[in-house]
């Protein structure tokens, strides 16, 4: 198979970008993306000219590393799933495929398609944690813990960070990867202590980060890889009027 990429190139945060076109050819169906831009990078390199720049860890859909924006789309059409776990076989023959990175106000463009997503980090390290010392692991069925709960806190609990929600959102809202840190905690006992206090740090740093507020467009669970209900949204906006509500109580 033979495409016509059209990659954006940038050299810093502070230098003017542009897409520039590249050639990739014979390229096998069975082929993951970013084994194709590995391929031509070897190209570019052989050529003398400097390799294009993207991230990428586990290649496995579960860092969350690889953060591209394909063809207008996080993570490229294959929903769900990381960009990492693209075929080509997903495009067409003679295809023209822009790849760009995460656009996002919070997401600081390093180089080329590479971002800094340190902004989801920061929110974690807002509250996304249980600091209480629980000592070893307790037998399973000592701590009772509703189905449902369990089933929903692993649900929220599969977000990988990726970013894809608010590169996709149009506001470049964080809220669906906040709502699911704040609530496969808030769901589980060991997460109660610190509930109030969590979700109150939580949304003021990604208020200070930059990212936006939900419009309820819904792109954030299209394009999510682990399937992230934007049911959780919801949640956190009770969690979050709960919380205001002990604190003005002085509970």
């Amino acid at each position: 198979m033979n495409f016509k990429l059209r990659v954006w190139r940038q050299q810093a945060a502070d230098s003017e970008g542009t897409l520039v076109d590249y050639n990739a050819t014979d390229v096998s169906p069975n082929t993951s993306f970013l084994e194709m831009l590995d391929s031509l990078n070897e190209n570019l390199v052989e050529r003398g000219e400097a390799p294009i720049e993207f991230e990428s860890d586990c290649r496995e859909g579960i860092c969350g590393t690889c953060s591209l924006t394909i063809n207008g789309e996080a993570h490229g059409p294959d929903h769900p799933g990381a960009a990492c776990q693209l075929y080509m076989r997903r495009f067409a023959e003679g295809e023209t495929i822009t790849v760009e990175p995460f656009r996002a106000r919070p997401f600081k463009l390093i180089r080329d398609l590479v971002v800094d997503r340190g902004a989801l980090d920061r929110i974690v390290q807002a509250g996304g944690f249980v600091s209480a010392r629980s000592g070893s692991a307790p037998e399973a069925n000592s701590v009772p813990v509703p189905k449902h709960n369990a089933d929903l806190a692993m649900e929220a609990a599969a977000c990988i960070g990726c970013g894809a929600c608010a590169a996709a959102c149009p506001n470049a809202s964080a809220m669906l990867f906040t709502s699911a840190k704040v609530s496969h905690l808030a769901l589980l006992p060991q997460g109660d202590p610190e509930r109030t206090d969590r979700v109150l740090n939580m949304v003021a740093q990604m208020d200070a980060e930059g990212f936006g507020n939900c419009s309820n467009t819904y792109e954030c669970e299209a394009v999510c890889p682990a399937e992230i209900s934007a049911s959780f949204i919801a949640k956190l906006n009770r969690e979050y009027a709960m919380a205001t509500l002990r604190k003005k109580v002085g509970e």
